[in-house]
């Protein structure tokens, strides 16, 4: 049976008697990311230079550098990273979860994908920032509602992803599957999960980004740890570079996040070219 729904490009391969297609390794393909941040980091003090602005009003990227190696030192920048990266990772890994189990399930049965994804739809019109509060108010402070926040912001991409990539599965390879006596887990793991895994995987990256910002908004309403609540608190004091050093941190846990999730689809689908 795995040799029959085997994925068609190393199946392909194999009866060539090539090895699979591999993704090609472009030794460039990083060298945009330090040139762009170079480029910023020369705009922005450029700007602050020419404007004189009061380091509370726009900050140098020194006195930035300066305020996070503070906070870093100190420790306290770590607990509101790990509190952000917890709420993020968790709200992420309950939304996957939910989005994959009905996005199979409406893929599968179209009446009841016409019947809910007008609700699905219209539940985008409200923002999250809107139903913060109330979510807060139901859960709670705590762990629970910020979880809660980060897994409705990240659950439509990812469920809209995992329809489209199972409807694109081409008709005639789970016809050829079911000829071979291919059973439903059969289907499951040798045809649709290798061949929806590179669509999923765009509704991962962006599920990933989507998940940081549901865990600072839950944390801007209700939260005495993460970095939602540490910019809370630095614009309280007044402290803008400290405003910087969490934003440079969210942009930075959720490069690593996108990086990651890119590490793990080149090994996993590794056909794509």
């Amino acid at each position: 049976m795995a040799a029959q729904t085997a994925v068609p490009h190393e199946r392909g391969a194999a009866e060539a008697g090539l090895a699979p297609v591999r993704r090609p390794v472009r030794s460039g393909q990083w060298f945009g990311l330090p040139v762009a941040l170079l480029l910023l980091l020369a705009g922005w003090q450029a700007l602050v230079m020419m404007g004189g602005y009061a380091p509370f009003i726009l900050p140098g990227p020194a006195l930035v550098l300066e305020r996070l190696i503070a906070a870093a030192g100190s420790g306290l920048l770590w607990v509101h990273v790990a509190a952000t990266l917890t709420e993020a990772l968790g709200g992420f890994a309950l939304a996957l979860l939910v989005a994959l189990f009905m996005g199979y399930l409406l893929a599968h049965t179209p009446w009841l994908e016409r019947a809910v994804a007008p609700l699905l739809a219209a539940s985008q019109a409200v923002p999250v920032l809107a139903v913060a509060p109330l979510i807060v108010l139901w859960f709670g402070t705590g762990l629970p509602s910020k979880l809660l926040i980060a897994a409705l912001i990240t659950f439509f991409p990812i469920l809209i992803n995992c329809i489209v990539a199972l409807r694109g599965i081409p008709r005639e390879l789970r016809e050829m599957a079911l000829i071979s006596g291919a059973s439903r887990r059969q289907m499951l793991r040798f045809v649709e999960i290798p061949l929806a895994l590179p669509v999923l995987f765009g509704g991962v990256r962006t599920g990933l980004a989507l998940a940081t910002t549901g865990a600072v908004v839950g944390e801007f309403v209700a939260g005495r740890y993460g970095l939602g609540a540490l910019i809370n608190i630095a614009r309280g004091l007044f402290d803008t570079p400290l405003i910087f050093v969490a934003l440079i941190m969210l942009a930075g846990i959720t490069l690593l996040l996108y990086l990651l999730v890119s590490l793990l689809e080149r090994l996993l689908v590794q056909w794509e070219a």
